[in-house]
């Protein structure tokens, strides 16, 4: 999820337009891209700069959606992204990393909340950073996201056919974190 929100924010500090597709396939080629491990916190870096909280700005979500929908963008993206997989292994998150990215991965869980509690975490984020936004917005931004996720044509949002599903909608951040070290012991003491 990060490459994409990186590479829209690349695409939106170069002017370039979210419909120029040989343009963002050749910047997605070429995104000078890192991520950078201190302590429990892993940081995006776009040519150096970490980018954590521009990368979720309500501007540049809407366009790493329309960016994300456009097959020549993912195809240079994807060996790119398999290749942050190393020893002894790599925890990934996105919409498509259990379907497209890492059909092999040995556990997959496909995490969700309705749109109304996804909004209600997401405004929170938002306000922490001093942007202001209503809820109403942020949800209906939120649903119109996942719908277009769900219908475009390469890489559909879906759970992969083998995915542990959790619906953290009702669940705190401890009772999700248990359930998935949970699950992540039974799939490692079984491989």
């Amino acid at each position: 999820g990060a490459i994409y929100r990186a590479l829209a924010l690349a695409a939106q500090r170069a002017g370039l337009d979210a419909d120029n597709e040989a343009a963002l396939s050749g910047l997605a080629r070429t995104l000078p891209l890192g991520f950078r491990g201190v302590a429990d916190e892993t940081h995006v870096l776009l040519g150096g700069e970490v980018v954590d909280a521009e990368i979720r700005t309500p501007e540049v979500s809407a366009l790493t959606s329309r960016i994300a929908a456009i097959p020549a963008v993912r195809a240079a993206l994807l060996q790119r992204q398999r290749d942050f997989r190393r020893a002894p292994g790599l925890v990934a998150d996105g919409r498509d990393m259990g379907t497209v990215v890492f059909p092999d991965a040995p556990l997959k869980v496909f995490l969700t909340a309705s749109a109304e509690e996804r909004g209600k975490r997401r405004l929170n984020q938002l306000m922490e950073q001093g942007i202001s936004a209503s809820l109403a917005t942020v949800v209906a931004e939120i649903a119109e996201r996942d719908a277009r996720d769900q219908q475009r044509s390469v890489a559909p949002l879906r759970p992969a056919p083998d995915a542990k599903i959790l619906d953290t909608s009702e669940q705190s951040v401890s009772d999700t974190y248990r359930v998935l070290q949970s699950w992540v012991r039974s799939a490692f003491q079984e491989n």
